[in-house]
């Protein structure tokens, strides 16, 4: 992990240098930003997924930037007073309180564009059909299909109690879309976009997003707000429905354990080849950030 996390931070750095930025400034915010660290979750399954399957470092960075920079712009734009109104990103001001809103607005866009350029234009991603089914998995996953969908249930669900399955819907589009997005882009950079392994990798990747996404909640009701670098309990300040506001922290764990599981049996088909997604299933429900 450590070693795949050094390389995507010089990817994004290369992506970044953009020698024609429009304004210095924009530039700067985009940088702080999407440079600030962070787990890399995303990237890392692009890496890990497409050197199971075979796929050559080279041919990981573009998606894996490519994934992270979208992930990026989401946290921007949720970060902004229309949306989650935060003050605290990564344990440091969030991009429109260190720069300012509009700007804020500006880098979001700008981060997306850049994403589909990667992916459009990098060699590394192989032929023109390979980066065309990347193209669509990365737009399915950030799209109203996937999380700008999920962010507008998350809206209109302020205040609202929301069954199980609604819960579920909203967390999977959210968040999970995109997770289960990294994974199958790896999985497209090694040539695996249909088949047994492909659903297998699917399901995988929709089980692992979810639990993803109920244990960031239950960290947000018990988890420390340092380590984290965000402040805790802001879901339930701002009346939002998560796991355990609707289930209770017991059987949101007992459910982030159960997608954990459900997961690691849907890598069957891989093998021996599904050790290393195995054990980032293990880290997702065991992070304490």
């Amino acid at each position: 992990m450590a070693a795949y996390k050094a390389r995507i931070e010089q990817v994004l750095d290369h992506c970044l240098a953009l020698p024609d930025p429009g304004t210095a400034r924009l530039r700067e915010a985009m940088r702080y930003s999407a440079l600030s660290g962070g787990k890399r979750l995303r990237p890392l399954l692009v890496y890990v997924t497409g050197e199971s399957l075979g796929a050559p470092l080279e041919a990981l960075d573009a998606p894996a930037a490519a994934v992270e920079l979208i992930h990026a712009y989401s946290l921007v734009h949720d970060d902004l007073p229309a949306m989650d109104d935060d003050d605290l990103r990564r344990g440091r001001p969030t991009c429109h309180r260190a720069f300012d809103e509009a700007t804020a607005i500006l880098v979001g866009d700008a981060l997306q564009a850049l994403a589909f350029a990667v992916l459009a234009h990098d060699a590394g991603v192989g032929a023109a059909g390979a980066r065309l089914t990347m193209v669509r998995i990365l737009a399915r996953a950030s799209g109203t299909s996937g999380m700008a969908g999920g962010q507008a249930i998350d809206l209109v669900s302020v205040g609202q109690t929301l069954d199980i399955e609604a819960l579920e819907n909203m967390h999977a589009r959210k968040t999970g879309a995109l997770i289960q997005g990294s994974v199958l882009l790896g999985a497209a950079a090694a040539g695996v976009i249909a088949g047994e392994e492909f659903a297998a990798l699917e399901r995988f990747g929709a089980d692992i997003g979810l639990a993803f996404q109920i244990q960031d909640d239950i960290l947000d009701v018990e988890g420390n707000a340092e380590l984290l670098g965000k402040r805790t309990g802001a879901d339930a300040a701002r009346m939002k429905p998560t796991y355990p506001s609707t289930a209770g922290l017991s059987r949101a764990r007992t459910r982030a354990f159960q997608l954990r599981d459900l997961a690691i049996a849907a890598l069957a088909p891989l093998g021996a080849r599904g050790e290393a997604l195995t054990e980032l299933a293990r880290y997702v429900v065991s992070r304490a950030s």
